[in-house]
């Protein structure tokens, strides 16, 4: 059993065309350890894995992450 909130589907839409307009975001998230992260990030996919949604993004310095949806806490167009 997992603790993942899913994310409203209009959301999720959002995430959904930044990736196909490849679209930088600046995200505010934080990570399972509670630390907050703010970054400018390259949206690449999305995954489902255990039934838990994730952002597959990349860094300035081209590091991939997974980022869980219910831990992005707000996001701008870079």
């Amino acid at each position: 059993m997992t603790d993942y909130i899913p994310v409203d589907c209009g959301l999720h839409s959002e995430y959904e065309l930044a990736i196909l307009r490849q679209q930088s975001l600046r995200l505010t998230w934080r990570d399972p350890q509670g630390t907050v992260h703010l970054g400018v990030y390259r949206p690449l996919d999305l995954r489902t894995r255990h039934g838990e949604e994730f952002l597959v993004v990349t860094d300035a310095q081209g590091v991939e992450s997974l980022i869980r949806l219910d831990y992005i806490l707000g996001y701008h167009t870079a």
